[in-house]
């Protein structure tokens, strides 16, 4: 079994270093070596570091990918056109058990970060910035960095930093989650999907990126456009910071050039040599087979072209000795243990993918992998965050990227491989919490209320779906796919509607008291008293 990768795995470089520059020196750049490695640097202008953004075509590392120099300009917009000061964020809320880039320039480099990040807070007039964190490492090491420079939380301060440190899990690594932590509540999604741009921490404009961006950022601004596009391809220039881990001998972040071999990345972690497959991207991305491994080099657009995904930087190579399937489950099942609990097509639908992956390993045959297939394809699009698309989108690419193996488990007796547990996993589940003195995390997730369906009663009016939609799904009968479930807490109040409109008197809502106080939230309804609801 493969176990947890370390904070700070080994680090590696291709080429000339650039955000690794003085890691052969010390284990971490203090401020006097970090000046000494990397040499001052002059402030520029809003627009003037807006087009330098966009000469050498910087994008958002943290796996969504968009263009910095976008986001500049609309914070910066936005900030002038509400007459409010915007706030600067960076996101080193590294969540994923896969990835590790932003965690060691963190803790190697917080100096090299905190410099784009201060860069853009001086152009934009802002008087805030916050270095969101997950890990005890990550935060000594960040919030040693603003000590060496003398800024703090004081209001007295020109500009107010400090780290916020919240629970390690994938949701809170969600831009909206991060937000929502810093202004006192729980670390998750709120489900309202508003552009931090114009309104993020406190409601004002903010610039939240991903610590390497910032970090490349930096970069570009010391040696300028056209040397820091001397590397790496014309489209894409500069270095990517890459996880390598998997079916290795030696996992490691590795900085390399785009346009490298995505081939010669893995033969310097000791991958197999002609790997069954490569998961790119992390546990949001897409497998990649040992043919295409052959064709693809590090960039966004090259990934994208043969199937694969750069996300956030994490390569995991598997061997032909493990079964892909059961690995991919082993993943399926953490994801489904790190929803944020507040809407259907997460806490609901991720799990029931676990199942109907699981099920097809177990020889459920041909039906349980269209039922994989129809509920995948369900939770796209209709969740609070991210989460259950990227979710759904490694279990497609599973199941386009293994066929063989697929067919084996489906028309056959199983490939006859056992799960190595390759993939590094840690523990999750149970729900987020928030920061000290925020909200109480019991005001998200699941309440105790439990909604039935009475299919003796059930019509297939479709009504519940439309009112419930974090509960409801319609299968292709037309009926709902659930007879019973779990309420979210914020959809209590939706919950009653739907029992007391359904025009066949088929739902009810029951609350589960076991070993707890009961329940403030919802009222609890027996079938007679929606009866007389509806009559009202």
């Amino acid at each position: 079994m493969n176990e947890a990768l370390p904070d700070v795995p080994e680090v590696r470089v291709v080429g000339l270093p650039q955000l690794t520059s003085g890691f052969d020196l010390v284990e971490r750049l203090d401020l006097p070596m970090h000046l000494k490695v990397h040499g001052p640097l002059d402030p520029l202008g809003g627009e003037q570091l807006a087009q330098l953004a966009e000469r050498i075509n910087l994008k958002g590392r943290g796996g969504a990918g968009f263009p910095f120099h976008k986001k500049l300009r609309s914070v910066a917009e936005s900030a002038i056109r509400r007459g409010v000061r915007p706030v600067v964020v960076v996101n080193g809320s590294e969540d994923e058990p896969a990835c590790r880039k932003d965690t060691v320039l963190i803790n190697r480099a917080p100096h090299l970060i905190l410099d784009g990040a201060l860069l853009c807070a001086e152009a934009l007039g802002a008087r805030t910035l916050v270095i969101g964190v997950t890990r005890e490492s990550t935060q000594r090491s960040m919030e040693a960095a603003l000590a060496e420079r003398g800024l703090g939380n004081s209001r007295r301060s020109a500009l107010r930093a400090w780290v916020q440190r919240n629970p390690v899990r994938m949701v809170t690594g969600a831009a909206a989650a991060l937000i929502r932590s810093i202004d006192g509540g729980p670390a998750i999604p709120p489900g309202r999907k508003v552009s931090a741009s114009r309104s993020g921490v406190g409601g004002a404009p903010t610039l939240l990126s991903n610590a390497e961006t910032f970090a490349q950022l930096a970069i570009a601004a010391r040696i300028g456009p056209e040397r820091y596009a001397h590397t790496g391809l014309y489209e894409e220039p500069g270095t990517v910071m890459l996880t390598v881990s998997g079916a290795v001998a030696r996992p490691m972040v590795v900085e390399v050039p785009t346009g490298v071999p995505l081939r010669y990345v893995l033969q310097l972690a000791g991958a197999p040599p002609v790997p069954q497959g490569v998961l790119t991207g992390g546990y949001h991305g897409k497998w990649i087979d040992a043919a295409t491994v052959d064709e693809a080099i590090v960039s966004r657009n090259s990934l994208d072209a043969v199937g694969g995904s750069l996300g956030a930087g994490a390569i995991l190579p598997i061997g032909r000795e493990t079964c892909p399937l059961g690995e991919s489950l082993r993943v399926a099942q953490w994801l489904a243990e790190e929803s944020a609990g507040q809407c259907g097509p997460c806490y609901l639908g991720l799990p029931a993918a676990a199942r109907g992956l699981e099920d097809v390993l177990n020889g459920g045959g041909p039906a349980a992998l269209e039922a994989l297939r129809q509920v995948a394809h369900n939770v796209k699009r209709r969740g609070a965050c991210s989460h259950p698309d990227g979710s759904a989108m490694f279990l497609e690419s599973t199941i386009g990227a293994f066929t063989d193996d697929l067919a084996a488990h489906v028309l056959g007796n199983g490939c006859g491989r056992p799960v190595e547990g390759v993939l590094p996993l840690f523990e999750g589940g149970g729900a987020p919490t928030g920061v000290p003195g925020g909200a109480d995390p019991a005001e998200s997730g699941a309440s105790r209320q439990k909604i039935h369906v009475d299919w003796t009663l059930c019509r297939g009016h479709g009504l519940c779906a439309d009112i419930l939609p974090e509960v409801f799904e319609l299968g292709a009968d037309g009926f709902p796919t659930v007879a019973q479930a779990r309420v979210p807490r914020h959809a209590e109040a939706k919950a009653l509607r739907a029992v007391r409109r359904c025009p066949a008197l088929a739902l009810r809502i029951e609350e589960d008291t076991r070993g707890q106080a009961p329940s403030r939230n919802l009222p609890v309804l027996s079938q007679g008293r929606g009866r007389r609801a509806l009559g009202r």
